[in-house]
């Protein structure tokens, strides 16, 4: 079946082209070094096919493309595709492919193995690189073995990969980290600022202004402890907050305060540290929940979604979701974490958005949506444009919980 038709869309990771026949899709651009170079390569590819409004069913292709790049939930394994000159091996490396879900990865071998030929992975290889129809037929989820991150035929090849497989969430080499490991974070910070930069140029002007995203992770023995320092420190400054939970620490064996340890210290002596009445009855039941079993551990924290984490600290007295959106950031490393109740993040919109009055909640996470799926390295920029308003006085994260 020849193309009729091709148009170009704008995705998250540039223009791209799409071409289509009567009944199906006929090919897939990913974005070249511009549109001019895009629409060229659309042409040579697709010589029968003119320019056009893409019809109905194939706007909605479009919008599911679109999502998808958006880091958003969108199923491209039912589209239909011209498969009619594609030679047989390659249709069932293709189709094979198109059975891994967002987030998910195979290898060269892996794929080669379920298409019957074992030991092809090489085979396997130059099929994806020939692939017409890239996004629907994800070539980018396959890698290399030992998973590292293999080649890529389209313009920036290992990074667009790379790129497009951050955006599904999916893990390379291993990069989640604990939440007791120090350094490094769970995403790859010049590819995240690059993304925020590409979708806003009103945040990329603040970016070049303030520098290098240099947001670092707290390292913490535990989840517990995480929780437990951070209700502490709530509605105090610093040094204050530090100093009471220096004392608290001080009791417990090598400075360490584990939930069953908490639990047969004494009140008086949590509160001879320093500790309110208010936070002394949020730790008791962090530290409860905590034996109950219903806080995590380290090793399964690090497999739930963002959602699913601060449901579950929000059950504990004195965990709102501002606290565990800033352990999500600071102690797990998550990419994508925009807390819209922050008054810092909604202060430094204000100023590097120029507007009179702070975004509302509701309003910040609708615009926020385009910083996907790093809203993390947005929010930081935000709080450094508070911090240079104000003459590089050292702002607070955030607002501290209300105590209950």
């Amino acid at each position: 079946m020849m193309a009729s038709g091709f148009a170009l869309f704008d995705t998250a990771i540039g223009r791209c082209g799409v071409a289509w026949g009567e009944r199906c899709i006929a090919g897939i651009q990913l974005p070249e070094a511009g549109e001019r170079e895009t629409r060229a390569r659309m042409l040579q590819r697709f010589p029968a096919a003119g320019e056009a409004a893409p019809p109905p069913e194939v706007r909605r292709v479009i919008d599911r493309i679109v999502a998808l790049l958006r880091g958003e939930a969108s199923d491209l394994s039912t589209i239909a595709l011209d498969m009619e000159r594609v030679p047989s091996f390659h249709r069932r490396v293709y189709e094979a492919a198109r059975a891994i879900p967002p987030g998910m990865t195979l290898s060269y071998g892996d794929i080669a193995a379920r298409v019957g030929a074992p030991g092809a992975a090489r085979a396997v290889g130059q099929a994806l690189g020939r692939n017409p129809f890239p996004i629907i037929v994800p070539c980018h989820r396959v890698l290399a073995a030992g998973g590292k991150i293999g080649g890529f035929s389209a313009q920036g090849g290992v990074a667009t990969k790379r790129r497009m497989l951050a955006i599904e969430g999916a893990l390379l080499n291993c990069v989640a980290r604990l939440i007791d490991e120090n350094g490094g974070l769970g995403f790859d910070p010049e590819l995240a600022v690059a993304h925020v930069r590409a979708s806003d140029p009103t945040l990329a002007r603040a970016i070049d202004e303030i520098g290098p995203f240099r947001m670092r992770l707290r390292p913490a023995p535990s989840v517990f402890a995480a929780l437990a320092e951070a209700i502490a420190y709530q509605q105090l400054n610093g040094k204050a907050a530090a100093a009471i939970y220096a004392r608290v620490c001080a009791l417990f064996p090598r400075g360490l305060p584990t939930a069953a340890r908490l639990l047969r210290t004494s009140e008086e002596k949590l509160r001879g540290a320093g500790l309110s009445r208010s936070k002394l009855l949020s730790l008791r039941d962090l530290a409860q929940k905590a034996e109950d079993g219903a806080i995590p551990t380290v090793g399964e924290i690090q497999n739930m979604a963002d959602e699913t984490i601060i449901e579950r600290l929000s059950e504990v007295r004195g965990i709102g979701r501002w606290t565990a959106e800033m352990l999500l950031m600071f102690r797990l490393g998550r990419p994508d974490v925009l807390p819209v109740d922050d008054f810092g993040v909604r202060k430094g919109f204000a100023i590097a958005f120029e507007k009179g009055e702070m975004p509302s909640p509701k309003e910040l996470a609708a615009y926020g949506s385009r910083w996907k799926p790093y809203r993390t390295v947005a929010s930081w920029y935000l709080w450094r444009v508070v911090e240079r308003a104000a003459a590089r006085k050292v702002m607070p994260l955030g607002p501290a919980e209300e105590d209950p």
